[in-house]
């Protein structure tokens, strides 16, 4: 008697094929796996204070605060990428100020840090990567011994990998995210926000770790 194989429709393959990755994502989840997307070190002194964009009143709130409590005599603001229309405004003679330019006018005008002490990096940069490179030419050229550098914290562990391989071994590397920022990396991810996070930053964080990028 001959078997007859079992035949899968194209919308059963379909929905197999969408729900698979989610399956294994909360599989990974309550397994705990969110802890190896997180980096957190202990404070210690350093030269300066690196903020990444992203979730940036949260970042601009941890770095004055770091600034105060006398981690680091110096906070740096990333400008990020910009937009073509920003540059479009810019030769039609029209400046719209950038998340960098509002978080040093934040920090310097309301939370009482001296305008010395607060820089925006003017570098165009388009990826993490991108942006240690401009901080290890920052650090070298200034003879920096340590760097805090604030960011997500489902991506400190990747954030860690790319500045510490940028900055050598001469520079210490202080992964920190703002306690505002909550990612629930013990208990599986109930919320979505966090789902989000595992799903995006995962597979770049073994990218890295494998050096196949950076």
């Amino acid at each position: 008697m001959r078997l007859s194989r079992p035949r899968f429709s194209t919308r059963t393959l379909r929905r197999l094929f969408v729900l698979a990755p989610a399956v294994v994502l909360l599989a990974a989840g309550w397994l705990g796996v969110g802890h190896l997307l997180v980096r957190a070190d202990p404070l210690a002194q350093a030269d300066a204070i690196y903020v990444l964009g992203g979730a940036w009143t949260n970042r601009w709130l941890d770095a004055v605060d770091l600034y105060h409590q006398g981690w680091a005599p110096l906070v740096l603001l990333s400008k990020g990428s910009r937009e073509s229309g920003e540059r479009l405004l810019d030769a039609r003679g029209v400046h719209v100020p950038d998340a960098a330019e509002i978080g040093r006018d934040v920090m310097v005008r309301q939370l009482g840090l001296p305008e010395s002490a607060v820089e925006i990096l003017l570098d165009d940069v388009d990826s993490t990567a991108r942006e240690a490179d401009v901080i290890r030419d920052r650090a070298k050229r200034a003879g920096w011994h340590a760097v805090i550098v604030i960011t997500d914290p489902a991506a400190t562990r990747r954030a860690g990998v790319i500045f510490q391989r940028k900055l050598g071994a001469s520079i210490r590397v202080i992964m920190r995210s703002p306690g505002l920022e909550r990612f629930d990396a013990a208990h599986g991810w109930p919320r979505r926000a966090d789902l989000r996070r595992v799903f995006f930053e995962a597979p770049k964080l073994v990218v890295y770790w494998l050096g196949l990028a950076g």
